[in-house]
C-alpha cells in the first residue's frame, strides 16, 4: 500500500469569535485560524486537499497568532517545487470559498468533490454565505471535477468518507502514512473539538460539534465516529500545525 507523508500550509486565516469553531463555547473570545492546503506526497500524484485562500492576508500579527507562516499558493507550492499545473490531483473537504479559491489554478488537476457541494454550491442556502460558485465555475466548464456520491477509494492509501458535520458533503480524507491512518476531517474544527477541556467532559460530552454545521446533534456524533477511524487525528483549522513541515 502507498503510504504518504503530509505537509500542511498555510494559505490564509480568520479571526473572528472562537464560537465559530466550537459550538456553544469560547463565546467572545477573538481567535485566529489557519487555512490550510494540504499536500500528499507520496506515489506517482501530486495531491492536494483543498487549495486555499487566493489573495491571504499575510501580516505578523496574525503570523504570530497562528505559530506559523502564510503563504499565497504559488508560495506554498514552491516549498515543495511545486507549481499549479503539476498538481494532478485535488480532493475538496467541503466547498466553501476558503478551501477552493485556487482552483482554477490547477488546470491539469481532477478535483474530487461529494455531489451535494456541488448541488450547494450552484443553490446555496442564504444563511450559507461562504458558497460562491465562481470559484469553481472554471474547472466545472473543462470537465475537471468528479463528483462523489458517499465513502470512495481515490487512490492506494487515500480514501474519503462522508461525514456531513460542517456542510452536506463534508469529506474526511483518510491516509496511510507510516506511522498510521490519519484523518484529515471534512468539517471545520480545532484540536479542542476532538479533545474538549474539563468543563466540557465534565458534562459527559465527548466532542463540542462544529460552531457551524448542518444538525448539532448529528455533527456531534460524527465526530465520535471519526475520532475513532485514525490513529492521527487533523482538524481542519488547528493553528498547531502550521508550524510544522511534516505530518507525521
Amino acid at each position: 500500500m502507498t503510504r504518504y507523508k503530509i505537509h500542511p500550509i498555510v494559505m490564509g486565516t480568520k479571526v473572528f469569535d472562537k464560537s465559530m469553531m466550537t459550538y456553544q463555547y469560547g463565546y467572545g473570545e477573538t481567535y485566529t485560524i489557519p487555512i490550510y492546503c494540504w499536500y500528499l506526497e507520496g506515489g506517482d500524484q501530486k495531491i492536494l486537499i483543498d487549495t486555499g485562500e487566493m489573495k491571504p492576508i499575510q501580516s505578523e500579527e496574525r503570523e504570530k497568532n497562528i505559530g506559523g507562516k502564510i503563504y499565497t499558493f504559488e508560495q506554498g507550492l514552491s516549498r515543495w517545487g511545486l507549481k499549479p499545473e503539476d498538481i494532478d490531483v485535488v480532493i475538496h473537504t467541503h466547498l466553501h470559498n476558503d478551501h477552493c479559491e485556487n482552483d482554477y489554478k490547477c488546470v491539469n488537476a481532477v478535483f474530487y468533490v461529494h455531489e451535494k457541494e456541488m448541488e450547494r454550491i450552484h443553490n446555496p442556502h442564504p444563511l450559507d454565505y461562504r458558497y460562491l460558485e465562481d470559484y469553481i465555475l472554471d474547472i466545472e466548464e473543462n470537465g475537471q471535477i468528479r463528483s462523489i456520491a458517499g465513502d470512495a477509494e481515490i487512490l492506494a492509501g487515500i480514501n474519503v468518507v462522508h461525514t456531513p458535520a460542517h456542510t452536506e458533503g463534508g469529506l474526511t480524507v483518510l491516509v496511510e502514512t507510516e506511522n498510521g491512518k490519519a484523518a484529515i476531517t471534512g468539517f471545520c474544527v480545532i484540536q479542542e473539538n476532538l479533545f474538549p477541556p474539563k468543563q466540557i467532559t465534565a458534562m459527559e460530552m465527548e466532542v463540542i460539534p462544529p460552531g457551524t454545521h448542518v444538525n448539532a446533534y448529528e455533527a456531534y456524533d460524527i465526530l465520535v465516529r471519526v475520532k475513532s477511524m485514525a490513529r492521527i487525528l487533523l482538524p481542519l483549522h488547528e493553528p498547531g500545525f502550521a508550524a510544522l513541515k511534516t505530518i507525521p
